[in-house]
């Protein structure tokens, strides 16, 4: 991605060694998401077991592949201990509360891992560019939300936060993909297109988040995210080495033969409706 240097020009965040990285091969990335997916079973059964609380937040660039991170994490994982929030616009209602509070009852519970799709990070980003908050409340926020996150790790809560940073060559290329596949053209709001020609003022809002929120108690992890695989196996490796875990995974379970039910018999077909086979 790009920032803005002192003179406002955009500058490529991304190193040349870093923009000519070979691309995973598919075999390899297979392989080692699955290793990766073996060991976040192993981390779920272990938060469950300790009670212990995981809010893992997600921003970056649209289109940067946080969405496809958080699909191949909760792939493999019991939904029933972990959630996905992504929520929308607030309503008239919500933003008339405290900023923070319709995050608040999305928290993770004891023995639960949140994955937050955007965050309350919103208001120094999207809300903060598009003139969507005032001054005063982006100047609240800024204020607020280290406090707000000292808070939440002071109560125990492991707080994870990254970041996808991809070059605008790389955004733009995703985005025309995006706009070209029917079955992908819902990833392309309104607000993607508008931040295609708000770049830098994006990247100066971004390098004022970092200043005021990237705190000891709740840093700021960047991910390098041209290369989509590289980035998911890096996140989800990261991950894994900031929760400490041990592996108590069930042992493989024999199952008793099945009994034969010698009473049932079973209704007519014709009596029932079924899914026509066009496949």
């Amino acid at each position: 991605m790009k920032s803005a240097d002192k003179n406002g020009v955009a500058s490529k965040e991304t190193t040349e060694k870093e923009t000519t990285k070979k691309k995973l091969k598919k075999k390899v990335y297979k392989q080692e998401l699955s290793q990766l997916k073996v060991e976040l079973v192993k981390l779920q059964y272990w938060v469950k077991h300790q009670g212990l609380r995981v809010g893992i937040i997600f921003e970056g660039r649209d289109a940067a592949g946080k969405g496809g991170t958080i699909k191949r994490i909760v792939d493999s994982l019991n939904p029933r201990g972990c959630r996905v929030v992504a929520l929308g616009t607030p309503s008239d209602h919500e933003k008339s509360q405290w900023y923070f509070q319709r995050y608040v009852p999305h928290l993770p519970g004891a023995g639960e891992i949140v994955l937050f799709d955007r965050s309350w990070y919103n208001r120094a980003g999207v809300e903060r560019v598009m003139g969507f908050c005032t001054e005063e409340q982006y100047e609240e926020f800024l204020f607020s939300c280290p406090q707000f996150e000292r808070m939440l790790v002071r109560s125990g809560m492991i707080l994870l936060k990254y970041w996808f940073s991809i070059s605008d060559e790389e955004q733009e290329r995703r985005f025309q993909s995006r706009a070209s596949d029917p079955a992908r053209r819902w990833k392309l709001s309104p607000m993607d297109i508008e931040s295609r020609d708000r770049w830098v003022e994006y990247s100066k809002a971004k390098d004022v988040m970092f200043a005021h929120t990237n705190i000891p108690e709740a840093p700021w992890f960047t991910v390098e995210a041209d290369h989509k695989k590289s980035a998911r196996l890096n996140c989800i490796s990261h991950i894994l080495s900031k929760i400490h875990y041990q592996d108590i995974v069930p042992q493989p379970m024999e199952l008793p033969p099945r009994q034969p039910g010698s009473d049932y018999i079973r209704p007519p077909k014709n009596e029932q409706f079924f899914v026509p086979e066009v496949y």
